[in-house]
């Protein structure tokens, strides 16, 4: 009984409360859930710092850097200009500020923040970058060539100066000048695919339509994921009579973006040139869905259903578009047609007496099959006439690529072919459209059947918290301290703490939950659930303590300890098979991930993160026919992102 009571004591000192947080700790917490993207929640964190010293500016900062992502860019803006009160010498609050103020249009202002950061940071080329850029969209045109000068001086190398160059030529309608300056920047960095693009446009302008498809190509190589890209150059080969390569460009282009306007209106003109007159009519109805007022839409649907049979409904649709344009005598002599096919033959001679009055004034005016190629038409060009020609964008300006530390860097970091987490316990269950039933373990289901606390899962997808959960995990965490603090033994207690870690991981303060489970592994130095969570969240604390910049070298061993400590205990746990083999893979030795994935997937079969992860090792391994049958079956098990990389490597099988 006696050391019971000591190990409780133990225990009760050791705890860390909520209300002890200081405010650095706060800051870090909130750092840390800034940096797995948990924006809301780390939002919490600094709300509560602001309210505990409001006179620090990094709080404000960090919650600017929040809004920011969530979009909130005038909170940002707020936040920002709070912490430049508190201390106007970091040169970052400016450039976060500036960002904030080009996603409202506030270019003027914008420029007013780089020039005080570049008072302090003369050196910054992002800063001259994202400077030069706001003077173009402030048509300040002769500012933003003479700072190109000075930044060409400066970094004579930096390709992007000479694609800024180009769209400020483009802005003043010399293309000549234009070229010159892409052709520099692809000379210097040709694996630029934004460059490409930005040439391909001018291709297109000049209707060179082979180069602009050779030019779109460099571009859809390097940048594969952009639907507008796909929609030019389906544009390049129509124009050249390639049918077949236009269509498979519109194909994949809607897979990408599927509410893009200009890929359903084409795509369903060339499906209607081709015959499939079904298919053309969902691609029309897609259309209508997006602008029901589509006078031109509505009349290329009307047609196709006049074609397929559907002469009620065809007969609605012309009737639309011509109370719209009572002139359109296209429109009147085809529901004329369609009026005979009914055997509506008074309505029919309404119209046609129409039509043969307008030809008698315009001299043989109506309807003439067109010769060669369908032409374009802008998208605002709504002349009725040209109903049947493809629709291009008004304007295609080069897209604007503003440089920053805030914007995507976490997305930056992810690659197609990031390996999956690490599995760990959670308070909420893992599925996906396959697998519809939790993941299950023993130990866990038998720590869940004594009901200590809320149902914990197994889990390796940390979902991001909004304001209502984190709220909820918060009132749960200080329900679980109370519990702990009134528990007058040490088994009562013990379990609390593994529901008090994983519900401090949830959010996002691994270093809390870290402290738990070794105040717990001081009593049970063989749990297998606390060194498999205390592994995971140690993890995740070195993933971000090793962006800011130090050293986890010390901290990676204790994880590996903990997981090979806890497979002596349960040798045949599929999910600590699976975590040893992303370490393996992490420290880039994939044949021993190979053996680790293989032996979880020995476990247990139905594990498609093994197969998954597996198979990215075996990509890496250049074992591309294996990697393919690991990649397809994790799909088979509900990973759909296993196909896109699947269609990646497909060829390099077939060779």
């Amino acid at each position: 009984m006696a050391k019971c009571w000591v190990w409780a004591l133990l225990i009760l000192l050791s705890l860390p409360s909520a209300a002890q947080y200081n405010t650095d700790r706060l800051v870090t917490i909130g750092r840390s859930a800034l940096y797995y993207e948990d924006y809301v929640l780390s939002m919490q964190y600094f709300n509560q710092a602001i309210a505990v010293k409001p006179y620090l500016y990094e709080p404000w900062f960090l919650r600017g850097v929040a809004k920011y992502h969530l979009d909130d860019f005038a909170g940002a803006e707020s936040d920002c200009t709070e912490a430049i009160e508190r201390n106007p010498y970091v040169v970052g609050i400016y450039e976060l500020r500036g960002l904030t103020r080009i996603q409202q249009e506030k270019f003027a202002e914008a420029i007013a923040d780089y020039d005080r950061a570049l008072r302090m940071s003369p050196e910054n080329r992002s800063l001259w970058h994202n400077r030069v850029l706001c003077h173009i969209q402030n048509k300040d045109f002769d500012i933003a060539l003479a700072e190109l000068d000075t930044m060409q001086a400066r970094w004579s190398q930096y390709a992007a100066s000479y694609t800024m160059r180009a769209d400020t030529y483009l802005q003043m309608k010399d293309t000549t000048l234009a070229v010159e300056a892409l052709e520099k920047s692809l000379e210097l960095d040709p694996y630029d695919g934004k460059t490409w693009a930005v040439r391909s446009l001018i291709s297109l302008q000049r209707k060179e339509w082979k180069e602009a498809e050779e030019q779109l190509d460099h571009a859809i190589h390097l940048l594969p994921k952009n639907g507008g890209y796909y929609i030019n150059r389906a544009l390049a080969r129509y124009n050249q009579n390639n049918l077949r390569g236009a269509m498979a460009d519109y194909d994949i282009a809607l897979e990408i973006e599927p509410n893009n306007f200009l890929g359903h209106y084409n795509r369903g003109l060339l499906r209607a040139d081709v015959g499939d007159d079904n298919r053309a009519i969902t691609d029309f109805d897609f259309v209508l869905r997006l602008e029901p007022d589509n006078m031109l839409a509505l009349f290329n649907r009307a047609v196709l259903l006049d074609r397929t049979g559907d002469l009620r409904g065809a007969v609605d649709d012309y009737t639309k578009v011509i109370d719209e344009y009572p002139n359109f005598y296209t429109g009147i002599l085809y529901r004329a047609r369609c009026y005979r096919r009914m055997g509506l033959t008074q309505k029919a001679e309404l119209d046609e007496f129409k039509v043969y009055k307008s030809q008698l004034y315009q001299h043989l005016y109506g309807i003439k099959p067109k010769q060669g190629p369908r032409s374009q038409r802008k998208r605002s060009d709504i002349d009725p006439e040209k109903y049947d020609e493809l629709v291009v964008a008004d304007e295609q300006e080069p897209e604007r690529e503003y440089q920053s530390d805030y914007r995507g860097r976490v997305q930056d970091r992810k690659a197609d072919m990031d390996l999956l987490p690490l599995f760990a316990l959670s308070l909420e269950a893992q599925h996906n459209e396959v697998n519809k039933s939790a993941l299950f373990d023993q130990q866990v289901e038998e720590y869940n059947r004594h009901r200590y606390a809320r149902t914990i899962f197994i889990n390796n997808q940390h979902a991001s918290l909004d304001s209502r959960h984190s709220a909820d995990y918060f009132q749960y965490l200080d329900s679980l301290s109370t519990a702990i603090q009134q528990a007058r033994q040490t088994r009562v207690a013990m379990p609390l703490l593994i529901a008090r870690a994983v519900a401090y991981a949830a959010i996002q303060d691994n270093e809390a939950a870290v402290h738990d489970l070794t105040t717990y592994l001081q009593v049970d130095s063989a749990s297998v659930l606390a060194l498999w969570q205390r592994a995971a969240c140690q993890s995740r604390l070195n993933q971000f303590t090793a962006a800011e910049g130090g050293n986890t070298e010390l901290a990676s061993a204790g994880v590996r300890s903990d997981i090979d400590h806890a497979l002596r205990h349960s040798p045949q746990n599929a999910y600590l098979l699976y975590n040893r083999g992303c370490l393996h893979a992490q420290q880039q030795d994939y044949q021993q991930a190979v053996a680790d994935f293989s032996a979880s997937i020995a476990a247990d079969a139905r594990l498609g993160e093994a197969y998954y992860n597996r198979g990215i090792c075996l990509i890496r391994l250049e074992r591309i026919g294996e990697a393919v049958a690991d990649l397809s079956k994790a799909g088979e098990l509900g990973l759909y992102a296993a196909y896109s990389i699947i269609k990646k490597y497909r060829s390099n099988v077939t060779k």
